[in-house]
């Protein structure tokens, strides 16, 4: 199985911790040079020192810049003008009753989660498709299918990236360019477990794990495997759908949900 990528540049947005962090990792163990993206030059140069003390061999770089602005992916694409890969990884969640949400809330999380990806994708798919080769990944949930009644905003955001992802699949066939979605169910990233935490005020429980098997129950009871997945899970599926291995796979929306949804197609 060809899982090398040695020589391909990556950009893995929002990949100073959690998710991001994890597919960073796991595509530097791969041999591709990745761009480490985040808001601030102090966090994501904290990021890159945490992952060159992981894997010294590997070759990290600072991508800094906020992807949910346009002004925001102008800068960063005018400083990283193309990739071979482009992970959209960047995204935000909260839980609140749909009747509070006011609009700029809604606009919000368009912006974060839906735009950044449609705005990174325009600027650096046409250089893949130039060059014969590429891998566009779309880090969505199986909340775009399963939308979650305690946060609404995010599984309309979730649902809208299936939905560019196929579409942008569509427009590149036949070009040696792959575009595919990611369907993570409950992981414990940092923000979840933060999150849980939260949540969990007041009952005494501190243990992470027992915290999300409660989770796993009481909210997302068709989970197969009744317990919240590992970021390295959800990476392990985003590494293989960026390698050569994964030529054949595009358009697809690829489930690392833990067995939470429950349709077959």
């Amino acid at each position: 199985m060809d899982m090398n990528l040695k020589g391909r540049s990556a950009l893995v947005t929002g990949s100073t911790g959690g998710i991001g962090y994890g597919i960073a990792k796991a595509l530097l163990e791969l041999g591709a040079r990745v761009g480490i993206n985040g808001r601030t030059a102090q966090r994501v140069e904290a990021a890159i020192a945490r992952l060159r003390a992981e894997n010294p061999a590997g070759e990290p770089f600072a991508a800094v810049g906020d992807v949910a602005t346009a002004e925001g992916v102008d800068a960063l694409v005018a400083a990283l003008p193309d990739v071979d890969i482009l992970v959209n990884n960047t995204g935000i969640f909260e839980p609140k009753p749909f009747f509070e949400i006011p609009d700029a809330d809604w606009q919000r999380f368009f912006d974060v989660n839906v735009m950044s990806g449609v705005r990174l994708s325009r600027a650096y798919a046409p250089g893949m498709v130039a060059r014969g080769w590429g891998r566009v990944v779309f880090i969505a949930s199986e909340s775009g299918i399963n939308i979650p009644v305690e946060m609404v905003h995010y599984g309309m955001t979730k649902t809208a990236q299936l939905a560019v992802s196929r579409g942008l699949a569509e427009t590149v066939s036949g070009t040696g360019v792959t575009v595919n979605s990611v369907l993570p169910g409950p992981t414990l990233s940092e923000g979840v477990a933060e999150f849980m935490k939260q949540m969990a005020k007041g009952s005494g429980e501190a243990d992470l794990d027992a915290l999300g098997r409660k989770f796993v129950a009481e909210h997302r009871p068709t989970s197969l495997i009744g317990r919240l997945a590992s970021v390295e899970e959800v990476a392990n599926m985003v590494a293989y759908v960026c390698s050569p291995a994964a030529s054949a796979t595009s358009g697809a929306a690829l489930r690392v949900d833990g067995g939470v949804l429950r349709n077959i197609a």
